[in-house]
């Protein structure tokens, strides 16, 4: 027997919709890379959006194509979000942070027939444009106004006139859930960038899944301002998530800097945000400095890469911020874990809970996970065995764009999962934690040394502005780590000291064997610590031998 229930295809039009009617006053805020504060509401963007999906028809846009966006976090990129995927076309964002080589390959690799751009990318696209054979129509998402009085680009498009000449009268079409609805590349510093297709049905699965209570907890009293851009893996889903609960929603554009960031915070009363810790360590040093506290924000989610464990008490214990760790991937639409305890622990003493949130945490609904060995054999949830991390679910890619060949392996002979490349922990209550990238792990003797768990250390060191470890090559233990500081301005900190500071936080066979002081630790597009270019920068480094 079959249900009796109505057949209603999960669409991403359909979160727009739903924020239009219901919450259609509820105000959208960006801080535009024009300079100005541009207030609108769901409604206005939603009226917006349809202009937009008119105008690309007008352009010649059929259904599939892919519109690339190099773009900052404002109404102008919400608006692409919406009127691209929603009319069928599909929405691909690019981060600008890569090599313009990289962002050329991706574009192609893509065949995007259209690429957005703000104005701050006007100086990349005039010089990617003869490279990029794929797109017919290069739009600037500014107004007349602020067009450029002269461009080496031929017939480039002014975002507001495209959608001016159009009246917005436009129903948005039934598609197929399973439809592509955007892509997003990887981040990997290694070869190429792999594209990850998402549907429509992923992505809504994805948004209810996000503001969930066990994972965001958005809900519309909230004042909402994703700091993760909105290049980088569909903004973790927030501008999905915050149509669903009809929440407001403010966009920070460029403006990343803590004293920007503060200002947005406390003029808009936002609530709830989320970002990689690299955007927190520059927020919080600038409230220190200044004496600063917060009025309205109350948590954050940050992801990316690990959160040290004195960012997060330096965020609560300071500044009254809950931060909810969480880990996911490109692959995984991102969200797979996050940090929230269960009723049984509430009781626990601080320090207890406090260990557990600050692991990558549980999985939501719409996720599986499991570690296992290099056989395919899954280990147990014990706290304690180390396995290579593998996931799978509603959300998680089955293979690449472009790709014949799927990555997915088998646990205990069942297939269909995704190996993530991360070495994890699993615990009885199903808090997992990363010890590292499988790339990163350190083995030395034949035993394995987590980076993570030395860069944490380190980053409490009241004197260290950012750690990271890496292995060097030693003549009798094969590896060894090698510890890279950046010191806070104006801190005082020896390699001794830093060495001494292990003693009695880690066992004593851990502790790096050297340190070396540095202006700047590199990182990737997305803020994570390219570990890459250190190991290629000390590769030759000489290890004491005494």
């Amino acid at each position: 027997m079959m249900g009796r229930m109505m057949q209603m295809p999960l669409l991403i039009s359909s979160l727009l919709t739903h924020a239009e009617r219901h919450a259609g006053d509820t105000e959208v805020v960006s801080k535009r890379v024009e300079g100005d504060l541009h207030r609108t509401t769901w409604a206005g963007v939603a009226q917006r959006s349809r202009q937009l999906a008119q105008a690309l028809a007008r352009l010649g846009c059929e259904p599939g194509q892919r519109v690339g966006t190099l773009a900052w976090n404002g109404h102008r990129h919400l608006e692409i979000y919406y009127g691209t995927s929603g009319s069928g076309l599909v929405c691909h964002t690019i981060n600008p942070r890569l090599f313009p080589e990289q962002i050329a390959w991706i574009v192609q690799d893509a065949a995007d027939a259209v690429l957005c751009f703000d104005l701050s990318f006007l100086p990349l696209v005039e010089k990617l444009a003869p490279s990029l054979t794929t797109v017919r129509h290069l739009v600037l998402m500014t107004d007349r106004e602020h067009m450029p009085a002269a461009s080496t680009l031929p017939g480039l498009l002014c975002y507001e006139e495209l959608l001016a000449a159009e009246d917005g009268r436009y129903h948005w079409p039934d598609l197929d859930e399973n439809t592509a609805s955007s892509i997003c590349y990887t981040s990997g510093t290694t070869g190429h960038p792999k594209g990850a297709v998402y549907s429509h049905r992923s992505s809504v699965l994805h948004a209810y899944a996000a503001a969930l209570p066990d994972a965001m907890n958005c809900a519309s009293q909230d004042v909402i301002l994703p700091v993760v851009p909105m290049f980088h893996v569909n903004a973790w889903g927030i501008p999905y998530a915050a149509a669903l609960v009809g929440a407001k929603l403010v966009l920070p554009g460029p403006h990343l800097d803590g004293k920007s960031l503060y200002e947005l915070f406390e003029g808009e009363r936002v609530s709830f945000s989320a970002g990689v810790p690299t955007v927190w360590l520059g927020l919080i040093t600038y409230m220190k400095a200044q004496g600063l506290k917060f009025s309205h924000f109350r948590r954050t989610v940050i992801g990316g890469s690990a959160c040290p464990p004195a960012m997060m008490k330096t965020l609560q214990e300071d500044f009254g911020v809950e931060v909810i760790h969480a880990w996911g991937m490109t692959e995984l639409s991102p969200l797979g874990t996050l940090s929230k305890l269960k009723s049984k622990h509430l009781t626990l003493p601080a320090e207890a809970r406090q260990r557990l949130l600050e692991k990558q945490g549980r999985v939501i609904y719409g996720i599986d996970m499991a570690i296992i060995d290099d056989d395919g054999v899954s280990l147990p949830w014990d706290g304690k065995s180390s396995g290579n991390l593998v996931v799978r679910g509603g959300w998680v890619i089955e293979r690449y764009l472009g790709s014949q060949a799927s990555p997915l392996v088998s646990v205990d002979g069942q297939p269909g999962w995704f190996p993530t490349g991360d070495v994890a922990t699993i615990d009885a209550d199903g808090f997992m934690q990363i010890t590292d990238r499988s790339k990163d792990v350190i083995k030395s003797g034949g035993e394995w040394i987590s980076s993570i768990d030395l860069e944490n250390v380190a980053m409490a060191h009241p004197a260290v502005h950012e750690a990271a470890v890496i292995a060097a090559r030693h003549p009798k233990w094969d590896e060894r780590p090698l510890l890279v500081v950046v010191r806070k301005p104006g801190a005082s900190l020896s390699r001794e000291d830093m060495l001494a500071f292990y003693e009695g936080r880690i066992a004593k066979w851990q502790i790096p064997d050297d340190v070396v002081f540095v202006e700047e630790i590199p990182h990737t597009a997305t803020g994570k610590i390219q570990k890459l270019k250190l190991r290629e920068q000390f590769r030759g480094h000489a290890l004491p031998t005494g």
